[in-house]
């Protein structure tokens, strides 16, 4: 049976405001270099309950403020149970309905995006030091 050959990088990315979309599409396809991997899959993963990975345009740096923008009108702060242990409650629900990772599948060493995706950072509750794990397989 083959081995199956992984590589995996911890990307630590500070953020600087309470909600932002950070770019993440240079470090992710700098680790997919590294692994060397013809075809494959990239999975992107944030260890955080309060911070997020998507996919979105790269264009527009306001599809970033359209996305903080709406959740903060559908999941405002300061209304939920868990704000009374931290306040952080509303950053909980949108992490949770963003998620924690995406997966990119990888074709002749390249990742799959479309011509105006990238993967992003979402962070609901900076500004922190955040952990984003990339594996390549």
């Amino acid at each position: 049976m083959p081995t199956e050959t992984c590589y995996m990088v911890e990307l630590c990315i500070q953020t600087s405001r309470k909600c932002q979309v950070i770019d993440l599409t240079s470090q992710v396809t700098e680790a997919v270099n590294k692994a060397g991997i013809a075809d494959g899959l990239c999975h992107v993963y944030v260890s955080h309950t309060t911070a997020a990975i998507t996919i979105n345009e790269k264009a527009d740096p306001n599809i970033g403020v359209d996305l903080v923008e709406a959740l903060n009108r559908l999941i405002p702060a300061g209304i939920w149970q868990h704000d009374k242990i931290d306040n952080n409650g509303a950053a909980h629900i949108k992490a949770s309905i963003i998620g924690p990772s995406e997966t990119i599948p990888i074709r002749h060493g390249q990742l799959l995006l479309g011509t105006w995706q990238a993967v992003m950072l979402v962070e609901f509750d900076g500004p922190r030091p955040r952990q984003v794990v990339v594996s390549v397989r």
